[in-house]
């Protein structure tokens, strides 16, 4: 349903027209000469002299397009552009290393960080001044773009040394951002900090309208998962109400495409209404992943129901042909922001009819609307669901709106394909579909993870991303991280042995080319990149969860699934590493101290029995429908054997029945042959309520 706005791309004007990034082509007719970031855009800049303003963003950005529009379509203004400057544009998406060497230095400054980011190196690609978006003349409290332009360019040229010290002091200051508090003292990290930290984080939560803290509220799905984590350890209501107001909040607001499916990056305001409406892949998958853990909680239809339409707005419109996914859906068309999404109460009226009044109750509907004289559709005044019969009324509702608004313009689909995005929506996917009992969303799951290990490793080498039939750009940390835990999820869904060896070979990868043998940990680029001038190294959860973080749950799960001891020192060297940060960034590492929640206390499940069987299947049944963030599960048909370190290897299958052995530590429960009988064992294995740390 994409292909025709893909298009066909005029004649470039400047040197991105032969890019793939639908980000880099859209700018690929300015006026501006842009480079694409590498080697010869460098030697240009130390040829001439000139230093470089670098402009970072991604295709559904919109203050990205709002800038360029307003300055880098503007001919006198690039001219000045192309007279000062070496210009280079970036697609963050593509190039999140770079993009995270320039947003650090930005911090450095002391500046807020955003996109589009502007940056001013040296020819080197040393920063030395930034920002965000700046208006073609001063106003917003911001200066003018000519007028910075002049003087950056001005103060590079008469100011050398000043210029050479701030850029030295900037890359000492990176360096010890990687290094992290070199002198703190290692934590040990407990079930009581772990305890404390939840509690931190719900405090923080809005509770008149969910999220964490006030405007502009992200979803932050890895803090939320850390406060349903310490519900499940200590039944505390104020963590499961700090989650559920923050996740009702979400589902009902106007983050949500209440017609089609999906979440937007974020909410403008406190109360969730207005997102900037670009649609990421990675925000919908970790929202799929932490509904999925709330709905195995308290068992709540709206986060059922929820889930179910996001992934079915996933697989119809994020789905390249071939089977990967898509990274995002702009927030702009026709120029205009929210255009495709927003309505106007009239025009409710003449598609639905009789029918409108019920329908504009339900979702906020007024002659004046809720945003910009338009309305944002929502159900945040009455978030609950009514009867069956009224919420049929609004489905058959919510269908005609949807066959109008197909009619509109779309917003500009960015079908590249990202390894650490897919590697999360996959893991999710395959996830919801064992809980939900929906097959379809396993084998999209399946699909979209056969893509990646086709078209993104050639020569067996993971790499970054893919579209038009090129796989570009040295895979990162996140790609490692992200791949690995999708296929150990599918390893444990399917038992097909090729996922665990391809788990292990990325895994090998990462070891070999990102550990940082000093400090320990894994910096976010390989060692084999030469166009990054500083590599970082950290475990704060930004847009999506930390590799660092990540990383402990798969070396972990390695270590239970193949019993090598070694993927077991390697997570707990790489929390050592870390633990000593937890003073100052603990509610930033929600993903690294839920990994270390895992590492812990994990919970081992062994099925004795043919996957196929209606015992196993009644097994498996009992064990998806329950709230268990720290499993392990793995089905065994008979005959099959368990590594000998296993708490479980000496287990049978008792009279040629389904067999279920739970197992926390090295003490693994009796047989269970009855799907209730596993049910009990599984709550009294997992229930740390009164443990002691």
């Amino acid at each position: 349903m994409h292909a025709a706005m893909l298009g066909e791309y005029k004649a470039m004007a400047n040197k991105l027209g032969s890019e793939t990034s639908p980000y880099l082509l859209q700018h690929k007719d300015n006026p501006v000469d842009w480079h694409p970031w590498g080697d010869d855009a460098l030697a240009e800049a130390a040829a001439t002299g000139k230093p470089i303003m670098l402009s970072i963003g991604y295709a559904a950005c919109h203050w990205c397009h709002v800038m360029a529009h307003e300055s880098f379509e503007d001919p006198t203004i690039a001219a000045l552009m192309n007279q000062l400057f070496i210009n280079i544009k970036v697609d963050r998406e593509e190039r999140p290393d770079i993009d995270a060497v320039y947003m650090a230095a930005l911090g450095v400054m002391g500046e807020q960080g955003g996109w589009p980011l502007t940056m001013f190196l040296t020819p080197e690609g040393k920063p030395f001044w930034g920002g965000t978006y700046f208006p073609p003349e001063a106003r917003y409290g911001r200066p003018g773009f000519p007028d910075i332009l002049r003087r950056i360019a001005e103060v590079y040229q008469t100011e050398t040394a000043a210029i050479g010290e701030n850029t030295e002091a900037i890359l000492q200051s990176l360096s010890k951002l990687a290094s992290g508090d070199a002198d703190a003292q290692e934590v040990h990290i407990s079930y009581a900090i772990l305890d404390q930290v939840a509690k931190l984080l719900a405090e923080q939560v809005d509770m008149e309208h969910g999220g964490l803290g006030q405007a502009p509220k992200f979803p932050q799905t890895y803090a939320i998962e850390m406060i349903l984590r310490g519900w499940l350890r200590k039944q505390d209501q104020n963590m499961i109400a700090a989650a559920d107001i923050t996740l009702t909040g979400m589902c009902q607001g106007g983050i949500y495409d209440h017609l089609a499916g999906g979440f937007a990056r974020y909410s403008t305001d406190a109360a969730w209404l207005a997102p900037h409406f670009e649609k990421m892949l990675y925000d919908n998958a970790q929202l799929i992943d932490v509904l999925t853990l709330a709905w195995q909680i308290d068992n709540k239809p709206l986060y059922k129901t929820r889930i179910a339409e996001t992934i079915a707005w996933t697989l119809d419109e994020m789905v390249v042909p071939g089977g990967g996914l898509a990274a995002t859906l702009d927030a702009d068309s026709e120029g205009e922001e929210g255009r495709f999404y927003v309505w106007q109460a009239v025009e409710i009226d003449a598609v639905l009819g009789d029918d409108a009044t019920v329908f504009k109750a339900a979702y906020d509907v007024t002659p004046h609307g809720n945003w910009e004289g338009k309305t944002i559709l929502n159900r945040s005044a009455k978030p609950e669901l009514g009867d069956n019969a009224y919420e049929a009324k609004l489905k058959a509702c919510r269908e005609k709106l949807l066959q109008h608004r197909s009619k509109r313009i779309r917003p500009g689909w960015d079908d590249k394909v990202l390894a650490d995005w897919n590697g999360l929506m996959i893991a999710a996917l395959a996830n919801a579909g064992a809980v939900f009992g929906q097959p379809a969303w396993s084998t999209a799951a399946i699909s979209a993870y056969e893509f990646i290990t086709d078209k993104l490793s050639p020569d067996g080498l993971l790499v970054h991303g893919y579209r038009q039939g090129q796989a570009k750009h040295r895979a990162l940390l996140d790609d490692y991280a992200n791949m690995s835990r999708a296929a150990l999820v599918l390893f444990e869904l399917y038992g097909d042995q090729a996922y665990l060896d391809q788990a292990k070979a990325w895994v090998a990868e990462v070891e070999a080319h990102f550990a940082d043998p000093d400090r320990g940990g894994y910096f976010f680029s390989s060692d084999q990149a030469t166009d990054v001038i500083a590599r970082m190294r950290h475990c704060n959860d930004n847009a999506i969860p930390s590799g660092n973080g990540v990383m402990v749950e798969v070396l972990t799960k390695l270590w239970l699934l193949t019993g090598e001891a070694a993927y077991g020192r390697r997570a707990e060297a790489l929390v050592t590493a870390f633990s000593k940060q937890l003073n100052h960034y603990a509610l930033a590492m929600t993903t690294f101290l839920n990994s270390v929640e895992f590492m812990l206390r994990p919970l081992q499940i062994v099925i004795i029995g043919e996957r196929n069987d209606q015992g196993v299947q009644d097994f498996l049944a009992v064990v998806h429908n329950l709230a268990l963030p720290n499993k392990v599960l793995q089905v065994l048909a008979p005959g099959q054997t368990l590594h000998a370190n296993h708490p479980a290897a000496a287990m049978t299958q008792i009279e040629d029945r389904a067999t279920a052995y739970v197992c926390v530590g090295q003490t693994c429960s009796l047989p269970q042959t009855d799907p209730k009988a596993l049910g009990i064992a599984l709550s009294m294995a997992s229930d740390t309520t009164n443990m002691a740390d």
